[in-house]
């Protein structure tokens, strides 16, 4: 019995949820919250309502409940206890809050109750003077959005993917957030995967520069010896995580955009289809970048060992060059006395004029069949 007892007393906490009155919600809980809310508003008739001091997600969602419309609230990386009011406010999943929290989630989109939990990956591409084996070109963070009937949450990981210009831009278009939660949501995708665009844009400079250089033949002497290898590591890396943060997105946003939801406005579902559109278009971006950076890489390599092969000919080249005087001053310097031209007068000029008689019609023949 002890154990039960102890086991209503661990759970009643995450389902208490607020009354009408707030008499169920902890006070404590509301003020560590508010540390980590970025903005909480209430709109009403796709208007932001104004007040004279900034509220708490508590205080607006009793207004909600009392007036109608919707409460949005953003946080940016709470922590456990700073979320844990919010969860117990509003009802969240257990499951989604860890996952809000703790953040480093793949994109998806899961339904708790009347909830929508989804998950979006934000891509910020990194300005850099010069691309280099250790340059860092993109940056990712995450987006987490709790939709609900009156509410929206949005919790942010990651120095970039602000939404403040994004939520000024929604409150000048009091039409579309009239629809509710739902034209939050897709404003916030059509926001992220537009990023995508920029990002692949930015990054196909990047290629396009480092493609230049390695098919680019050098001018004068020598073969081409490539473009350091990092760097296209590098660019392949960062578009390895690239890939991460868009592919698996392209079924939820298939399912916000195919399949009827309660919490989704049917009209805002057709411009999910719209978002889906253009992530397909980062997505072939991003595959064909893969394949490119494959073709350069391999290129790179092909004129590594190129250039590798043409300094073993020049080095085998003059060996055998050398080899010619090698050979013939070993055998005179034996030192026996029966040597033919070791007592002749004209011996040693003889020897060196055919030492350098041989070395030259070595180097000319190699030359001529381009080894030298």
């Amino acid at each position: 019995m002890s154990m039960i007892r102890d086991l209503r007393a661990a759970v009643r906490p995450s389902l208490r949820k607020a009354s009408p009155s707030g008499a169920a919600y902890d006070a404590t809980r509301s003020a560590s919250a508010h540390s980590a809310v970025v903005d909480c508003a209430v709109y009403r008739d796709g208007r932001r309502l104004v007040h004279e001091e900034p509220l708490t997600p508590h205080e607006a969602m009793l207004r909600v409940r009392r007036g109608g419309g919707f409460a949005w609230i953003g946080l940016h990386e709470p922590t456990e206890e700073e979320f844990a009011g919010i969860a117990a406010e509003f009802g969240l999943h257990p499951l989604a809050v860890e996952d809000a929290v703790h953040a480093h989630q793949r994109p998806k989109l899961e339904r708790y109750d009347d909830t929508l939990f989804t998950v979006f990956k934000t891509i910020h591409y990194v300005d850099h003077a010069e691309l280099t084996a250790t340059s860092e070109v993109v940056e990712t963070g995450e987006v987490m959005c709790f939709t609900g009937r009156d509410f929206f949450i949005t919790v942010r990981h990651g120095g970039q993917g602000s939404l403040r210009a994004l939520r000024r831009r929604l409150q000048e278009d009091p039409e579309l957030l009239a629809k509710g939660p739902s034209a939050v949501l897709h404003a916030i995708a059509d926001h992220i995967v537009d990023g995508y665009l920029a990002v692949a844009d930015a990054m196909q400079d990047d290629i396009d520069e480092v493609e230049t250089e390695v098919f680019t033949a050098p001018a004068g002497k020598g073969a081409s010896r490539g473009v350091d290898a990092g760097r296209i590591y590098q660019l392949k890396r960062e578009v390895l995580e690239f890939k991460r943060a868009v592919a698996p997105l392209s079924r939820p946003l298939q399912l916000l955009s195919e399949r009827p939801m309660r919490l989704i406005d049917p009209d805002i579902q057709k411009y999910f289809r719209d978002v889906a559109d253009h992530l397909t278009r980062v997505q072939e971006h991003v595959l064909g970048f893969d394949e490119l950076l494959n073709s350069i890489l391999q290129a790179n390599l092909a004129q590594a060992t190129l250039a590798q092969n043409a300094d073993m000919r020049k080095i085998t080249s003059w060996a055998a060059i050398i080899a010619v005087p090698t050979m013939i001053c070993g055998v005179y310097g034996m030192n026996f006395e029966n040597m033919p031209e070791v007592k002749w007068r004209f011996g040693y000029p003889l020897v060196l004029g055919v030492i350098f008689g041989s070395c030259v019609a070595i180097h000319r023949t190699l030359k001529r069949n381009g080894w030298l």
